[in-house]
């Protein structure tokens, strides 16, 4: 016991260390995204806004696990009625996110500082009948608190890569005294399921992917076909979540389309590097336009830059062919579902660690070609474009391979019911 004292001492005693310096982070991320520096006090759990019903909360800390949540949190409001759906957030982007999905029909808050004055306040405040981790969230002063407050608190759709895992074990007291806090641990994949296993000594079971129940939104669809008036009648080619030194990669090898007249999508993953996209854009001789624009495409302009949030689905909708990107550099990749779920050839770079098993079952069922490098990418783009029947048999197999993969919700709908029936 004293042994699991000092882990969990040591670990607080180093976030008042850091302390100060949570404001310069806060700071020096403003430089680029102003809106790190709206809404502070909730970061240390002072908040203004009252749920006035029993709340369920889900933390998704940013877009990914915002958009994979969707599903399950129009489930759970269709079930629980009379309670509030919580979401707790971690950046600027998963909030936005949440607003344009949500709107009003969910709370959203910052998820405080793990510090134990801020957990606090958070529980005292909101008083969750139920909380969900999602992916790969462990803060173990709130895991701690949850406790102390006979608050349920469940990871799920966890995943753990080797290389989480490996650091994880660093700190071996901490860990299996953080995991073993849970309500109970539900992992995407028995993969992962067996390495969070093996770091807590307790049974975890495998659930799916909830990425695999996005469902496409009817008006992301219906602005998919604006965006592709917009764009005109030429092959659409779409570079989907691009991550710093990949537009660069890129924007080298797209030198070597066969076909020029293909007009080429870049939206990057983080939206306080549109103008830096932009000007690479322009360096490297291309004619661009952006989508904020909300203008017909020019013959000659070769490359738009999507500068928009929240809209993926309509981008997807909108090409004929995407690349998944993070994928080109050592960045763990970005999600290949989505553009899957609306039937599209899916190409994808040699680093997807953060999507492991559902790269490999997409290459496998023949909906995604997994590539080396960028200038392979740009080979394999020719053949598709010139190849009209395996890019069709390829957006069908996405079809099915999102479709035989469902079902996560349902499960995590049933995990979080047994934990809300305990509480009550």
């Amino acid at each position: 016991m004293m042994k699991l004292f000092d882990s969990r001492f040591a670990y607080t005693a180093l976030l008042w260390l850091l302390f100060p310096y949570v404001f310069l982070h806060l700071w020096w991320r403003s430089r680029k995204q102003p809106e790190y520096l709206d809404h502070i006090a909730e970061r240390f759990g002072r908040y203004t806004v009252n749920a006035g019903k029993p709340v369920i909360w889900l933390h998704t800390v940013s877009v990914g696990e915002t958009r994979a949540a969707a599903t399950l949190v129009r489930r759970l409001r269709e079930k629980y009625p009379d309670h509030r759906i919580l979401l707790t957030h971690t950046t600027p982007t998963g909030r936005v996110a949440s607003e344009q999905l949500y709107g009003d029909d969910v709370i959203r808050v910052y998820l405080p500082y793990d510090y134990p004055f801020a957990v606090r306040r958070f529980l005292d405040h909101f008083k969750p009948q139920v909380g969900v981790l999602l992916e790969t969230e462990v803060w173990f002063n709130l895991i701690r608190h949850c406790n102390a407050s006979h608050t349920p608190l469940l990871l799920l759709n966890a995943r753990l890569s080797e290389k989480s895992a490996s650091k994880y074990a660093r700190l071996p007291r901490l860990t299996h005294e953080g995991l073993h806090g849970l309500y109970l641990i539900a992992a995407q994949t028995d993969a992962d399921a067996q390495r969070l296993a093996g770091l807590c000594g307790r049974a975890v079971s495998t659930m799916g992917n909830l990425k695999f129940d996005i469902e496409p939104p009817a008006h992301m669809l219906e602005l998919g076909r604006h965006l592709r008036s917009l764009f005109g009648s030429r092959p659409i080619f779409l570079a989907a979540s691009t991550r710093e030194g990949e537009e660069e990669l890129l924007l080298n090898a797209l030198q070597g389309i066969a076909d020029k007249n293909v007009l080429t999508v870049i939206v990057p993953r983080h939206p306080q590097r549109f103008g830096e996209v932009e000007n690479l854009i322009e360096q490297h001789g291309f004619r661009t336009q952006r989508r904020s624009a909300d203008e017909a495409i020019s013959g000659d302009t070769q490359i738009v830059l999507g500068d928009s949030m929240g809209e993926m689905f309509a981008y997807y909708a909108a090409c004929d062919i995407a690349f998944i990107g993070g994928s080109l550099l050592p960045l763990g990749g970005q999600n290949l579902i989505e553009a899957c779920a609306v039937g599209k050839p899916v190409l994808i770079g040699p680093h997807t660690y953060n999507f492991a098993q559902a790269t490999k079952l997409a290459v496998s069922s023949g909906a995604a070609i997994q590539v080396n490098d960028a200038e392979e990418l740009i080979s394999q783009l020719n053949k598709l474009l010139n190849d009209a029947a395996h890019s069709h048999s390829m957006a069908q197999a996405g079809l099915r391979f999102v479709n035989e993969n469902q079902g996560a919700t349902m499960h995590a709908l049933r995990l979080m019911d047994s934990a809300l029936r305990q509480k009550a």
